[in-house]
């Protein structure tokens, strides 16, 4: 059997220790760094839920979405899913849309060689649970809405888990990144206005988020959706659910956004013995764990307003405090230590601040 060949099939049954078969990251919606599995609320700010995966919605509170939400039994194989509860029977008007999807990196579909004539086919699969039954959708775009494919697939029983795929032949036509922007979107859709539904199945030159007829989640006061085990890969058939280990799905979602502490904002990490070089403020640099995606936004965190501070270890007192991110890379940020009449040479105990860091596409 030829190299490639055994690798391939290796791939296909077992998952890929080679390559990257399935493009979803956290499709096992195992990490949840911004909320730690606690309940978010939808809305028109779209948050992230679970790590890489985004809340869309054209009006506020319309549903909930969390880790484990309703603390069902997942599918085997699987521990975490992530679970929409509409808070209310909302009617979705025409240019209104409501989803949940993930948007992958340029790099991560690049061979998948869309907008030519070389186009691959994928396949999306998925494991989804919904209170109601009948037809639902969602839709594949690219970055800029110009082309689409809708699908569709239907859930037969109420309350009980389905596995779905959905083949889609690659895209010959349109402009598809392959860099650091979105390469392609995948969302499901919980109810989408008639404006951004399209014909299931065939690919479109303009934005659509599901398809024409989808079942509407938020049209139903306490309606369950849940889903996991999401998986976008290269071929004609879905494939073993391609598991990597918790260290490299972690490494993989800090490319696009890390916290020093999962779910937790005013937190304060330990202290650390540093330096002072000069009298006025000094500058004290952070790493990221891993390179992000870009240059990220960083917020900081303390347990004062002034989010951290420096404490001479000669005579205990408090020097100064700590300014906003600055200089911000795709690897490292840095913070100044305000202060005046420091004593240049002395050590000190570096109370350092929690952060937050969003490179999201």
């Amino acid at each position: 059997m030829p190299i490639q060949t055994a690798i391939d099939s290796i791939s296909n049954s077992q998952g890929s220790p080679f390559g990257f078969k399935n493009r979803i990251i956290n499709g096992a919606m195992v990490i949840d760094q911004r909320n730690a599995g606690a309940s978010v609320t939808a809305g028109t700010g779209n948050p992230y839920t679970v790590d890489r995966w985004v809340s869309i919605s054209s009006q506020n509170s319309k549903y909930t979405i969390q880790q484990n939400a309703g603390s069902v039994t997942p599918p085997e194989g699987f521990t975490y899913y992530l679970g929409i509860t509409s808070s209310s029977a909302y009617t979705v008007d025409s240019a209104e849309q409501f989803l949940v999807r993930q948007q992958i990196e340029g790099y991560n579909i690049a061979d998948l060689n869309w907008g030519s004539a070389n186009a691959k086919t994928v396949t999306l699969s998925f494991w989804v649970r919904s209170s109601l039954t009948g037809t639902f959708g969602g839709g594949l775009y690219n970055n800029d809405g110009s082309r689409s494919y809708p699908f569709s697939y239907t859930i037969s029983t109420a309350n009980t888990w389905e596995q779905k795929s959905v083949t889609i032949a690659g895209d010959t036509s349109g402009t598809w990144q392959t860099t650091t922007s979105t390469g392609v979107s995948v969302g499901f859709g919980l109810g989408v206005g008639s404006t951004y539904s399209g014909t299931a199945g065939a690919w479109a030159g303009t934005y659509y988020g599901s398809a024409t007829g989808a079942t509407s989640v938020v049209g139903t006061n306490g309606a369950t959706f849940y889903i996991t085990g999401v998986q976008l890969e290269k071929g004609t058939q879905a494939t073993a659910f391609d598991y990597r280990d918790y260290g490299r799905e972690l490494v993989l979602c800090q490319r696009y956004f890390t916290s020093t502490a999962y779910g937790v904002q005013n937190h304060n990490l330990d202290t650390c013995l540093d330096h002072i070089a000069y009298t006025a403020d000094n500058t004290h640099g952070e790493r990221f764990p891993v390179r992000m995606r870009a240059a990220p936004s960083v917020t900081l965190y303390g347990r004062t307003s002034t989010a951290g501070y420096v404490t001479r270890t000669d005579n205990g007192a408090n020097l100064g405090s700590t300014s906003a991110a600055n200089s911000i890379s795709a690897t490292v940020f840095r913070r100044i230590v305000l202060g005046s009449g420091l004593a240049g040479g002395y050590p000190a105990l570096a109370i350092e601040v929690s952060y937050q860091a969003d490179a999201e596409l």
